[in-house]
C-alpha cells in the first residue's frame, strides 16, 4: 500500500464499510437472534483488529435536578479479530446470539438497537446501527393485561436509572406507569408504577410503587412528604397468569 493510500485509509476515505443484516427485527427477550455482518473493502487493503456486535438502549438519569440520557450496553458479542480485508473484497460473517432477558421492550420511549463496529488501527472505525422491535414476553404481556383489566391505563414507559437495590445486571430498569381510569381503584390511587425483572423465561419479580391519592389534610401532607407511596414486591410465573388479576386486586386493596 502506498503512503498516499495509507493516509486516505487513516482518514476514512475509500475505507471499509460494514452492514449488518438481521434475519428479523421483531424479537422477544431470551430469543435467539441470527444474521450476517457484511464487510465491504474500500479502495485500499485494511487490517481489521476487531469486529463486534452490541445490544444497546438509552435510559434517563438525573443530576442537579436535570434529566439527561445515556447509552447502556446490554450485551456485547465479539465476532472476529485480526484479519485483513482486501480492496473491493466482500466478506460475510454469520452470527447468532441470545437476546438477554433483561432487554427492555419497544414501548413508549424505550429504543433498542444492535450496533456493529469494526476496530481499524489508525482509521475512522466504520459502524452500523439496526433497531429491534422487542415484543413483550408472554409473562410480561399477561402482567400488563392483568393490570389494565383492573381499570388502569398505561400512561408512560421509559428506561430509568435503577435504584441501588435493583441494579442486578443492568444500571437501568424499565418502568411502566399506569393511572386508574375506571374500576375500584379510581379515586383511591394516583398512579401505579411497575418494574418487571425476569428471573427466567417463565418467572419474574414484580416491583410496584403504589401512589395513594391524597385525602384530607393528612393526605396532602403525606403527599408533600412523599409518604403516600408504598413499594411492594411479588414473584410471578406463567402458571399464575389465570388468577393474576385477582391476586393483583387483593394486593392493591391492602395499600389503597
Amino acid at each position: 500500500m502506498s503512503f498516499f493510500n495509507k493516509v486516505l485509509a487513516s482518514v476514512g476515505i475509500g475505507a471499509a464499510t460494514v452492514d449488518t443484516k438481521l434475519e428479523r427485527d421483531r424479537v422477544f427477550p431470551g430469543e435467539e437472534i441470527k444474521g450476517v455482518v457484511e464487510i465491504r473493502g474500500g479502495n485500499v487493503e485494511q487490517q481489521i483488529d476487531d469486529i463486534y456486535l452490541s445490544v444497546n438502549t438509552q435510559y434517563s438519569k438525573e443530576s442537579d435536578d436535570k434529566k439527561y440520557y445515556v447509552t447502556a450496553v446490554i450485551e456485547r458479542i465479539r465476532l472476529a479479530s485480526g484479519f485483513t480485508v482486501a480492496a473491493k473484497e466482500t466478506r460475510e460473517i454469520p452470527f447468532s446470539f441470545r437476546l438477554p432477558l433483561e432487554t427492555p421492550v419497544s414501548m413508549g420511549k424505550a429504543k433498542v438497537w444492535v450496533a456493529t463496529g469494526l476496530d481499524i488501527k489508525n482509521a475512522v472505525d466504520p459502524s452500523d446501527k439496526d433497531y429491534l422491535n422487542v415484543k413483550p414476553s408472554a409473562l410480561l404481556d399477561g402482567v400488563l393485561n392483568s393490570i389494565t383489566s383492573l381499570g388502569f391505563r398505561l400512561r408512560e414507559v421509559e428506561c430509568e436509572q435503577a435504584p441501588y437495590h435493583l441494579r442486578v445486571k443492568s444500571p437501568f430498569v424499565q418502568e411502566f406507569e399506569f393511572v386508574p381510569t375506571s374500576g375500584a381503584f379510581r379515586g383511591l390511587l394516583d398512579e401505579l408504577e411497575l418494574v418487571f425483572l425476569p428471573t427466567s423465561n417463565n418467572t419474574a419479580d414484580l416491583y410496584f410503587q403504589v401512589d395513594r391519592k391524597a385525602r384530607g389534610l393528612g393526605g396532602f401532607l403525606s403527599e408533600a412528604l412523599e409518604m403516600d407511596e408504598t413499594n411492594v414486591r411479588m414473584s410471578v410465573s406463567t402458571g399464575d397468569l389465570a388468577t393474576l388479576p385477582q391476586s393483583l386486586r387483593s394486593l392493591l386493596q391492602k395499600y389503597s
